[in-house]
């Protein structure tokens, strides 16, 4: 009985003093969690924005490499994602960028956005991008992108544009647009010549010229 005295007593001791070095650290935590350096920041500065249940995070355009501006007529990148708070899912059908492209490719033409899930469009290969830059296109200003749900409606966005640079720099430009190839130029003639195989008799040649 001794025994088994002295060893709840030492039991409670250590029971007691755990708990005497845990409040600290909890209280600690917690204000940690308060503290401003602590506080989630994203990582980049985008624009944010909310239309009924659909939420927009962290969009920006994508600019030239070290500053430099995109040439007018060449494609820019836009990275977003896109989280939809609802219980209804829903779709984002298109994204303009009036005054700035002339137009705007979404891949697969749209979206779904799941009820309470998110649409990751962030990248590093980007899924929205710019076709038709109107004038130059300098890192810093900001763009009005409109991005159009299927249930949410319209959204318009002031997009900044971010130097392909620095954290940047892990996000890739728009690949070129795909030119048509196989197509002869206008005027042009063509021709097709047959080599004889030796031994047979020879082929007269064919020329085909275009009709005026």
């Amino acid at each position: 009985m001794i025994r088994s005295s002295h060893g709840s007593k030492l039991l409670r001791r250590l029971l007691i003093g755990a708990a005497a070095l845990l409040i600290p650290v909890l209280t600690g935590c917690e204000a940690g969690n308060g503290a401003p350096t602590l506080q989630f920041h994203p990582a980049a500065n985008g624009a944010y924005g909310t239309a009924d249940a659909i939420g927009v995070d962290n969009a920006f355009i994508l600019g030239g490499a070290d500053n430099a501006p995109l040439a007018p007529g060449s494609s820019a990148s836009m990275f977003l994602a896109i989280y939809n708070g609802g219980n209804s899912a829903d779709k984002l059908l298109s994204v303009s960028a009036p005054g700035t492209a002339t137009s705007v490719q979404v891949a697969g033409g749209s979206v779904a956005v799941p009820a309470q899930d998110t649409a990751y469009l962030t990248g590093p290969a980007p899924k929205v991008v710019l076709r038709g830059l109107t004038s130059a296109l300098l890192s810093g200003p900001t763009v009005t992108v409109i991005l159009t749900f299927q249930n949410a409606g319209a959204m318009t966005l002031t997009v900044p544009v971010e130097p392909r640079s620095g954290y940047y720099s892990t996000f890739s430009p728009p690949a070129p647009s795909a030119s048509p190839s196989g197509q002869a130029k206008p005027g042009a003639t063509s021709s097709v010549k047959v080599t004889p195989t030796p031994g047979a008799p020879a082929q007269p040649s064919a020329s085909a010229s275009p009709t005026p």
